[in-house]
Formats: structure tokens, sequence, C-alpha cells
């Protein structure tokens, strides 16, 4: 399992499980209120603009099971993505900030129906170019998302810690 210096207690995170437990993909939200990837590490990917607000979060550490079917895995993402704009909404979020390879933004958020606009300067990390986006976070961009990937109810369901450790 890996981790770093941005999982404590501010992060939450969107975890697709298969009916039978086992973990399928996961995605990291951040306030940037707090410390975050971006502003911490590569503010340069960001451009001129750093934010710092309630409304604004950092979604990284976007994964999903390599060994999973390929339909199954762009249902995963497309479910995942739909997750983040679900829990953005419930949340006040307008945006989010990514950190990704430009394959997989054109991919997997634009090919989810999301808009996105690619930030400050592109680099290469580990072997791939990868670049910082916002993508928009609104009831329209839910519905639009919602309509490209063909689900028409809500993939979110919270998980009550409290409940599990009484």
């Amino acid at each position: 399992m890996e981790y770093d210096q941005f999982d404590t207690p501010a992060a939450t995170y969107l975890i697709h499980r298969h009916p039978g437990g086992q973990v399928n993909g996961v995605a990291r939200l951040i306030p940037t209120t707090r410390p975050y990837m971006l502003k911490e590490l590569w503010p340069d990917l960001l451009g001129d603009d750093v934010p710092v607000s309630s409304q604004v979060w950092e979604a990284t550490r976007f994964g999903i099971d390599d060994d999973l079917d390929p339909t199954v895995k762009r249902r995963v993402a497309a479910e995942i993505v739909l997750g983040c704009l679900e829990f953005g909404l419930s949340m006040g979020i307008d945006r989010y900030l990514v950190l990704m390879p430009h394959l997989i933004i054109r991919r997997t958020i634009g090919g989810a129906g999301c808009k996105f606009r690619f930030l400050g300067e592109s680099r290469t990390l580990t072997d791939y170019p990868v670049a910082a986006a916002e993508i928009e976070v609104s009831e329209q961009a839910l519905a639009s998302a919602r309509a490209k990937c063909a689900i028409s109810g809500s993939v979110l369901r919270r998980h009550d810690h409290a409940a599990e450790a009484a």
C-alpha cells in the first residue's frame, strides 16, 4: 500500500468496491485549505493561481486495479468520476484540481463528459508527461457525465465509521 504526507484525516477517499468487497479503484480528495500535493510539491504546474479555498479541492491518487477487464475498468473510472462530482456538490465544491498524465485526463475525465482545463506547464514524472487541470463541479457537469457514462442514479454511498466502531 502506498501513502504519502497528504494522507491525513483531512483527506476523503472515494473507494470503488466490487460487490464481493475487493477494491477496484480509489481517489483521494483534499481541501485546498489544507496542505495539498500540487501546492506543496509542484506549484508551478498550477500556473499563476495556487488556490486556497473550501470550494476548491485536489483530487489525486486516482487509481484502478490493473487486473480488471478493460470494460470493467472504464465503468469503475466513470463511477469514480461521478462519485467525485456527487461528493463535490454535497460539499459545496466548485472545482477539483488534478495531477495526472495528459492521456488519462483526456480519456478518463474528458471521456466521462467532464469539462476540464489544463493549467500551468506540464512535466515528465515517472516516465509520463503529466499536467495539472481543473475540473468543473456543477449540477450541469454531473448531468452531462451521467448521460455520457449512461449511469442514471447516484453512485456515492457514504460509510459511517462511527456506526462501524460501535
